[in-house]
């Protein structure tokens, strides 16, 4: 199935309903980064988050970031994800691993520790809105929602999925239920979500089963009046860096850093912490950096 976002309103609107299903581009991560099993579902889950709550923005070009900074073995997480359903993303140390908790499951709440969730929402002008929550569990779902209560005074219900095993990612995805503010005042109403929510067996295991994004819907929120918009979004894993944009930061360094580069190292390596990308600029292209900024400096002087 796809890598894809859905999404839906229920209860007369006030309702609002989000699933995402975002195997393939967990495991693109997990193979670009070599992660472990714990860091593959860590940084899954962070990235079917980030791709849940970027969905919610209108301007084209935003973007989330999601960051998780613990004090637990996993080092901390950061995924940047997309209205344009794109995302990507890495951990501090991709190859932690820990035993499987109490339930049996991988244990990444204890890879991540306790510590907390930074997120920055950015609209494509101005500044940035930022906000800071101390994780809850570091299970990543039960934080986002948390974040999403406190700081944008959202009820949310948030289950977040991934599985993982010795052929790689075979499922992976997550669904927020959101009620608005008409209807945030019916205690009732979000008491139900959260039960519905916490009655899952788990979101991985529904995809297993064939399930889709829309029957899985369903069995929530299909009493309630459930419309679920015909267009669905592709999503895939995507990392905006390049050759170009290597050159642009080595030459910040300015001419004695560079020139140093050349006589030590004969030229530079560079490796994108959200893709692994690496990429190779030789003595030429250093030299060139170097003629360019004289050239600069000329101008500006």
């Amino acid at each position: 199935m796809a890598d894809q976002l859905i999404r839906g309103t229920a209860a007369n609107g006030g309702i609002k309903a989000v699933g995402v299903i975002t195997t393939r581009l967990t495991e693109e991560a997990r193979v670009r980064h070599k992660l472990s099993y714990v860091a593959t579902a860590a940084l899954g889950r962070t990235m079917a988050a980030g791709l849940l709550m970027a969905s919610s923005m209108k301007r084209q070009g935003s973007r989330v970031n999601v960051r998780v900074k613990g004090d637990g073995p996993l080092g901390g997480i950061l995924a940047d994800a997309g209205l344009d359903g794109t995302v990507r993303g890495y951990v501090g140390n991709p190859s932690v691993e820990l035993p499987l908790n109490h339930k049996g499951k991988l244990d990444v709440g204890s890879a991540v520790g306790g510590g907390y969730l930074y997120v920055v929402r950015d609209i494509g002008y101005g500044y940035p809105y930022s906000s800071t929550v101390e994780l809850v569990s570091g299970e990543i779902g039960d934080d986002v929602a948390h974040y999403l209560l406190n700081s944008e005074q959202t009820p949310s219900a948030l289950v977040l999925g991934v599985f993982v095993g010795q052929q790689g990612v075979t499922a992976a995805g997550g669904i927020l239920l959101q009620v608005l503010p008409k209807a945030a005042q019916d205690e009732e109403l979000v008491a139900t979500l959260e039960s519905r929510v916490s009655a899952l067996s788990g979101f991985t295991p529904l995809l297993q089963a064939g399930k889709t994004l829309a029957e899985i819907l369903h069995d929530l929120l299909g009493d309630m009046g459930l419309n679920i918009f015909p267009e669905s979004q592709m999503l895939r894993f995507h990392c905006g860096c390049s050759f170009e944009r290597v050159l642009g930061a080595l030459k910040i360094l300015g001419e004695a850093e560079l020139e140093d580069m050349i006589v030590k190292d004969n030229g530079a390596e560079a490796i994108c912490d959200f893709c692994g990308n690496v990429y190779q600029a030789t003595s030429d292209d250093l030299t060139q950096l170097i003629l360019d900024l004289q050239k600069e400096s000329l101008i500006s002087g």
